[in-house]
Order: structure tokens, then C-alpha cells, then sequence
């Protein structure tokens, strides 16, 4: 396991202090990229797309164990805690001293070996999606494929302003419909899937998990 998780948040930071030379010329050059491709839908298609929209919106609160693996085969694991709209912790198992907390449009990123914290807003990151108060997956949201297999239904979006920020793939097991994982390919074409474990849905949360204030003590657990 590294102990050095490449978080999903600042891989698709755009606030341009934090990135090298390379990721500042793609994110300058997205702002004249081609319009998105939308995938070729059935009217199936489209009843299925408007099914996960309509089951993403109903996401109010979660909780889940998870997995990420990067590219390059690097892993870790901890537990995501999500209370829409607006609000996330991810926390990071050992040996990865990571947390992360977004509330009010901002996301914190706390590191606990460097003693480091960073902020961007949730608009700049792939969180804006699941953390919005009205998911569409049209419009500001271009839906580039979407396969239904059986059992299994993968949906990939872009954001339709700035499709060459990357992409975003969601999948999800079908009857019942549920989130199981996502994977974010970035504009330089590094890959980052995230797998939930036993998400559970509709529970109550704490409004405590989502307030900011640097850790005095170790991170882990909630």
C-alpha cells in the first residue's frame, strides 16, 4: 500500500500554484477544446441514463469502506462519509496520514505527516458531481458512453465546457440500482478508481464530520 494516496481531489485541482508547467498548459489549453461527443443513445438508453440520474439524486447521506487503486498500481484504503448537498470526509487508513473534509463550496486537504493543509473548491473537482444539489447528466454534463451489461451500468461524463480537464466513469449494479465505483482519468491520462465496500445509504450523519479544524491528533477513524 503507498503511503502516499493520490487523492482524487487534487489530481483534478485547477488551482494552478499546485500544478507543474505540463498540467498548466493542458489546463490553459482546455479552455479551447472541442465540444464534447455525446454517446449515441437508444431511447432505452436515455430512460436508463435518467434512472442513475434520478437514483443519484436521491443519495442524501452515505457511508462506505473503499479501495483506490492508481495507474500505476499504487493503493489505499479508508472510509468516505457523504451528506448531500455539499458535504464529504474521506479519511485515509494508516500508513497514509490523509484527510479530506469539503463543506460550504470547500475542500480541505489535511497532511498529517507534512503537517500541510490545502484548500480548492468543490466547483474545481471531480466532487462538484456527486456533491451538487441537483445532479444532471445533461447540459453542464455530457455523458460520452454508457454501456448497460448485464447487471452493471457504466456511465461516462464529462463537464461540457472543459471536456480536456478529464473524465469521469460511474458504475453501478443494477437490481437494485447502487453506486459501487468511479473511476477519474485526468487530462494528462492517469487513471484513479475508487471501489466502495458495503456502501451504506439513507443513514444518519453527524454535521460534526463535516466541520473544518486542523487535527491536534491523529486523523484515523471518525
Amino acid at each position: 500500500m503507498s503511503d502516499q494516496p493520490i487523492d482524487l481531489m487534487r489530481r483534478f485541482r485547477r488551482r494552478f500554484t499546485a500544478w507543474p508547467a505540463a498540467a498548466l498548459l493542458v489546463a490553459i489549453g482546455a479552455a479551447h477544446a472541442a465540444a464534447p461527443q455525446p454517446a449515441k443513445l437508444t431511447p432505452q438508453d436515455e430512460q436508463e441514463v435518467q434512472r442513475v440520474q434520478t437514483y443519484l439524486n436521491g443519495i442524501k447521506t452515505m457511508e462506505s469502506q473503499f479501495e483506490q487503486v492508481a495507474g500505476d498500481g499504487k493503493t489505499a484504503t479508508g472510509t468516505i462519509f457523504l451528506a448531500r448537498p455539499g458535504n464529504m470526509r474521506i479519511v485515509y487508513e494508516p500508513p497514509s496520514a490523509i484527510l479530506v473534509v469539503a463543506n460550504s463550496g470547500q475542500i480541505h486537504y489535511y497532511d498529517q505527516k507534512l503537517e500541510q493543509m490545502s484548500e480548492t473548491y468543490t466547483a474545481d473537482t471531480p466532487a462538484w458531481f456527486l456533491l451538487r444539489d441537483n445532479i444532471t447528466l445533461n447540459g453542464d454534463v455530457t455523458v460520452t458512453r454508457f454501456a448497460h451489461e448485464p447487471n452493471v451500468l457504466r456511465l461516462t461524463m464529462v463537464e461540457t465546457k472543459s471536456p480536456d480537464q478529464g473524465q469521469v466513469t460511474v458504475v453501478l449494479s443494477d437490481h437494485p440500482l447502487e453506486l459501487r465505483q468511479w473511476t477519474v482519468i485526468d487530462a494528462q491520462q492517469k487513471a484513479v478508481t475508487v471501489t466502495l465496500d458495503n456502501p451504506r445509504f439513507g443513514l444518519p450523519l453527524s454535521p460534526q464530520l463535516f466541520y473544518w479544524t486542523a487535527p491536534q491528533a491523529p486523523i484515523f477513524g471518525k
